[in-house]
């Protein structure tokens, strides 16, 4: 069976503005059924372990997806969720494939947070799919190729848009922002309308651009798995 890391934000702090913030639900709840369903074996990992703040302007009742309803009413889910290793803990040989949910936090800690670097640059060192969506691709930072380059450049990427950012009054309250990043390190990035659903995959690299974009991530890593290991990513899957 194949197996998937999904890596979550501890932090909690939305800069200075002494509102909360988090990971975002959607993008972690709908790429978990997509891995899940496919039969894969997923853990969720984050940098302090325990239960990862979930943005909650991200749990709105009237922003509900199948997928965060589906998340609600199963506890084995939410008991996974509260129990998040503790990322230092991970090795990257255990793993298949990584997964980044979004949501403003990891602009603060995931992006600068060496135990994630050297998680991505040894997967993909390994020919192993990274995957991110949303503010996720903010992870991609500071990671470097084996040849030392910037993992993106020359990539084709997406991530949230600058004018998303701006949409939603927060440019001037982020660490950076997630376009100009990509695009500072040579990527080659893409967006689609503003809240609509782009996913990118070059090679082993996958990102998507927003909430909307979480599951059409999912199944592109999910496509990469696949590939990778010659059979179905599911149940009976051999590993490499």
């Amino acid at each position: 069976m194949a197996k998937v890391l999904m890596v979550l934000t501890s932090h909690d702090q939305l800069g200075d503005t002494g509102q909360p913030t988090g990971f975002w639900l959607e993008e972690f709840a709908a790429p978990y059924y997509v891995l899940k369903d496919a039969g894969l074996d997923v853990t969720i990992a984050s940098p302090k372990g325990g239960q990862p703040p979930i943005d909650p302007k991200s749990d709105d009742p009237k922003a509900q997806t199948p997928a965060m309803q589906r998340f609600r009413q199963d506890s084995a889910a939410q008991r996974a969720l509260a129990n998040t290793v503790e990322l230092a803990s991970v090795s990257a040989g255990d793993y298949d494939a990584v997964f980044y949910p979004g949501g403003h936090g990891p602009l603060w800690d995931l992006a600068e947070d060496r135990d994630s670097i050297a998680l991505i640059e040894r997967l993909y060192a390994a020919g192993k799919p990274v995957a991110a969506v949303c503010h996720g691709p903010a992870v991609l930072r500071r990671a470097k190729a084996p040849d030392g380059a910037p993992l993106v450049k020359g990539k084709a990427v997406t991530g949230f848009a600058n004018s998303e950012e701006a949409a939603a009054g927060l440019t001037n309250v982020v660490p950076f922002l997630v376009e100009d990043a990509l695009k500072a390190n040579g990527g080659k990035y893409s967006k689609a309308a503003d809240w609509s659903a782009h996913a990118v995959a070059d090679g082993n690299l996958i990102t998507g651009q927003n909430p909307a974009s979480s599951e059409s991530t999912a199944r592109a890593l999910l496509k990469q798995l696949e590939a990778r290991l010659g059979v179905t990513a599911g149940a009976g899957a051999r590993r490499q």
